[in-house]
Formats: structure tokens, C-alpha cells, sequence
């Protein structure tokens, strides 16, 4: 072979390896473009994966509503949740219970979780409510107004004071310079309501969107008291979410005007 050909063979071989690493490149970068992001989502936007709540039991209604709306609008995610009061939930969460969003009834129990560095940037306040008194259907006992609730022929229930519902109940006594004495302190709204349901309390210190959706099962009282304890609720990621761009999509949604239309609905305030 002349020197000439031997030249021009070399100059063809190492063209064909650039094509070739070229083709490998392409090939790594495609890959890389499809794979899923966060666990969460995809390159396309699709969101994937279980989204864990722990929520406010007053949100039960209002948020069974909203995971509903977005297991809709994202098939191929599942939102489960876990209400109860706020404390208690702030506690589960601090203790390491796996969790992608908190959304709480105060400030105070969101800063339980802010404080012990278990929330993934800052809280916003979503929605805010307010005190109401829950009676027995009819309002037999003729309530109307929360002095009404230190006779003591009334069988009355309150929430715990560590609970939301009940330090703003707790403040709105303060405020009118009461002193009432419960018969029971319950751990959250929905077991404080609870009990007027069944019947076994004549009364209850409640939201009014607990005595909104009781229907017919209690009665409704509202007292001016009440504005002077209205609940902020905020709302937030958690710093140790596996699936963080589906839980940003489910705050996203509690914010947007379609989930404010059902929490208002549900006689929540806007924030």
C-alpha cells in the first residue's frame, strides 16, 4: 500500500470513531431527558407517586375533596391523608413519621415543625376560621351566646387548650372574661363535635365549618367573641418528601382559586 492510501485509510477510521462517540453522547443525553425527576415527575411534566398529608381534622371535608380533584387531574398519583389535631400531627412529623405535606390549624403547631427543622421552605397561610357554637339539634337549651355556656345545667365541651380549637376558644373566654368549666377537653374538633352528635354534651366550641358540615345533625350559634380568635392555617412541604414536585402540585391546588372556592364553600375565610 503507498504511503498516500495508508494515510487516507487512517483519516477514515478516525472519522468513523467520532461518529460513533457522537451517537454515544446522543444516546446518554436521550436517556437522561426521560428519566424521572424528584420521583415524582417526569420530563414530560406527569406526575407519579403517593402524596402522604397530615392535615387539621377541620380540614377532613375540604381536602378529602381537593385529593379527589387532584388524583383527577394526575392520573397515576394517590393523595392519602391523616387529620386529627395539629399537635398531635407536629409531634408524628418531628418524631419521624414519613410525611410530604403538613397542613396545620395555627401558626403555633406549624412552628413545632418549622422550629425542629422538618419543613421544606416557608409556610403560607392557605385559609383561616372561625369559632362557632354547636348545639343540639333545634338548639333546644336556647343558646345564644357563650356566656349562655357557664350555666351549669349545660353539659358543654371544649377542645384541649394544646389543640387550635381550643386556644382560640380559650382566647375568645379571655376576651369576654369568662370562666366555663367543660365537662370534657377533646383532642380535636371533630371528637369535641362529635359528642353533641351523639348527643352526650349539649354544646360544643367548634369551627364554623365543623357545624357547616354537620348538617342537620347540630345546630349553629355564632358569638361576635369569635373574631377576636380567628386560626390562620398554614400549609407546607416537608423536608423529607420522596415525592417533593407532587406535593408542591397538591399545595398548588389547596391555593388556586378552584381549591379556595371548596374551602370556602366549606365556610373557611380566605387568608
Amino acid at each position: 500500500m503507498t504511503p498516500t492510501a495508508r494515510r487516507h485509510r487512517r483519516a477514515l477510521r478516525t472519522a468513523g470513531a467520532g461518529a460513533a462517540a457522537l451517537l454515544v453522547l446522543s444516546a446518554c443525553s436521550s436517556s437522561d431527558s426521560d428519566s424521572p425527576s424528584s420521583g415524582s415527575a417526569s420530563a414530560s411534566g406527569e406526575l407519579s407517586g403517593t402524596v402522604t398529608v397530615f392535615a387539621a381534622a377541620s380540614l377532613k371535608e375540604s381536602f378529602t375533596t381537593l385529593g379527589k380533584q387532584f388524583e383527577q387531574a394526575h392520573p397515576g398519583t394517590k393523595v392519602t391523608f391523616s387529620f386529627g389535631g395539629s399537635d398531635s400531627l407536629a409531634a408524628s412529623i418531628t418524631g419521624g413519621a414519613p410525611a410530604d405535606v403538613f397542613a396545620s390549624a395555627s401558626p403555633k403547631t406549624m412552628k413545632i415543625v418549622t422550629d425542629a427543622g422538618d419543613a421544606s421552605g416557608t409556610p403560607v397561610t392557605f385559609a383561616r376560621n372561625q369559632l362557632e357554637i354547636a348545639t343540639l339539634p333545634g338548639n333546644p337549651d336556647k343558646v345564644g351566646s357563650l356566656k349562655d355556656l357557664t350555666n351549669k345545667d349545660l353539659k358543654v365541651v371544649l377542645c384541649a387548650a394544646e389543640v387550635p380549637c381550643g386556644a382560640a376558644a380559650q382566647k375568645a373566654l379571655a376576651a369576654s372574661r369568662l370562666k366555663l368549666t367543660p365537662v370534657s377537653y377533646e383532642q380535636d374538633v371533630k371528637a369535641a363535635l362529635t359528642k353533641v352528635e351523639l348527643k352526650e354534651a349539649d354544646a360544643a366550641v367548634v369551627y364554623k365549618t365543623d357545624v357547616h358540615a354537620a348538617g342537620d345533625k347540630v345546630g349553629g350559634v355564632e358569638f361576635p367573641e369569635s373574631a377576636d380568635a380567628v386560626n390562620d392555617y398554614p400549609i407546607t412541604v416537608l423536608k423529607g418528601t420522596q415525592h417533593t414536585a407532587a406535593a408542591k402540585a397538591f399545595i398548588a391546588l389547596v391555593r388556586s382559586a378552584e381549591g379556595q372556592k371548596v374551602l370556602t364553600g366549606a365556610g373557611f375565610l380566605k387568608p
